[in-house]
């Protein structure tokens, strides 16, 4: 698979020291904390690593390739965002809208008051009172009463009944006065929806991936035998995760149900927030468009309003110093991170497995993605593979 990302990536690659990255990705394969994963690294616009290591599906003994495909879970929110903001270059939307604009019927409420109106900005940055059903505590909390999907089961409905039971389940806060990982960006898909008069997967492929040649990029594959089979972590080794399992991604919440044959499915509707499969080829090409300053799809300045900290102090409460943009993680204070990273680095992740990041000032686009969770979203192999990065920077010809 070729990938060309910038004019300068025909020049020739600096040479490039992969021992420190080598070895977090040969360790964490033989400590069985990894099934397979696919990792690109690009530097000053020209990739300089890249490996397809372990195995796309264990029982069958099919190598990860260059061109495996995996569930983006929720490494979908970021190109779904970049799609609204496209729409916001093209003046059709503005960030500031409120949602029920484009959407009448999407007002939800704080327990016992009216109607709140959320805007456009609030759902791109998970401030908006929003929840996931995956985070209720309980497994008969509100969001599961109202048979909400996350996006990644089995769930037989339409975006739009889906939508519908969202805006009856009250309000986790009053909109902008808090930050709260959620069900925004499937909202978000609906607003997308009423803008261009397209199906959400038809917008997304006229507005993001067709503009950007990203040929393996969508809400659903035909294609089983270049999709990564998903793994559990457990002991000694992963097992093969079940149709209608429920992982819990931390103590304390009621877990993610999957499916992973949702992807082969074209009816299961078009969650914004978790649906879509793709190729870590694709991905690294729509970063490194955005940190290079979002041509074709929107101007400089957009791309610098999705990369702003548009929360503050607030964010993810797992990540310290880090707040949120329009569409991902923003860290604002390494220190406190306890992070090699620059200021203003973005950075998010999903659910099967997979970890990325963008840091702008040292020209660095990370894509790591495996088919084992949780290690590769929030396991030990992400925090280890940053660092290894970082340490091999000036050997591969960037800032270290």
């Amino acid at each position: 698979m070729h990938i060309s990302i910038s004019p300068a990536a025909s020049a020739t690659p600096p040479p490039v020291a992969t021992s420190a990255i080598d070895a977090v990705v040969d360790r964490a394969l033989q400590r069985q904390r990894l099934v397979g994963a696919m990792l690109l690294v690009a530097c000053n616009g020209q990739t300089v690593y890249r490996r397809a290591a372990g195995l796309a599906d264990r029982e069958a003994g099919r190598p990860m390739t260059e061109d495996t495909l995996f569930r983006l879970a929720s490494v979908s929110k970021p190109i779904v965002s970049a799609a609204a903001l496209v729409l916001v270059g093209q003046g059709r939307l503005d960030l500031d809208d409120p949602v029920d604009r484009w959407l009448p019927q999407f007002r939800p409420a704080l327990p016992g008051q009216t109607p709140a109106r959320l805007t456009v900005r609030q759902l791109l940055t998970h401030t908006a009172g929003l929840g996931y059903r995956f985070l209720e505590t309980d497994r008969t909390g509100p969001l599961a009463r109202a048979g909400v999907s996350d996006g990644l089961d089995g769930a037989r409905l339409t975006l739009a009944e889906n939508l519908r039971r969202i805006a009856g389940v009250p309000l986790l806060y009053a909109p902008g006065t808090a930050w709260g990982y959620s069900l925004a960006i499937d909202v978000l898909g609906g607003v997308i929806e009423s803008v261009t008069g397209q199906a959400l997967p038809n917008a997304v492929r006229a507005l993001v991936t067709q503009p950007l040649g990203l040929h393996d990029t969508g809400f659903h594959t035909s294609d089983a035998q270049r999709l990564a089979t998903a793994y559990v972590n457990d002991d000694p080794a992963p097992h093969r995760l079940r149709s209608g399992e429920t992982v819990t991604p931390f103590e304390g919440a009621v877990g993610i149900e999957f499916d992973p044959a949702r992807a082969l499915d074209p009816t299961a509707f078009a969650s914004g927030g978790a649906g879509m499969v793709g190729s870590a080829g694709d991905f690294l090409r729509l970063l490194e468009t955005l940190r290079t300053g979002g041509g074709p799809l929107f101007p400089p300045a957009l791309v610098a309003e999705m990369g702003r900290n548009q929360t503050g102090d607030k964010g993810p409460p797992d990540a310290p110093g880090t707040g949120f943009g329009l569409g991902f993680s923003v860290l604002h204070d390494p220190q406190a991170a306890a992070s090699p990273e620059s200021p203003g680095t973005w950075r998010w992740g999903g659910a099967y497995g997979h970890s990325w990041f963008v840091d702008p000032p040292r020209r660095l686009s990370v894509v790591a993605f495996t088919n084992t969770l949780y290690e590769g979203m929030s396991g030990d192999f992400v925090h280890a593979l940053r660092d290894a990065v970082y340490a091999s920077l000036g050997r591969m010809g960037g800032t270290p």
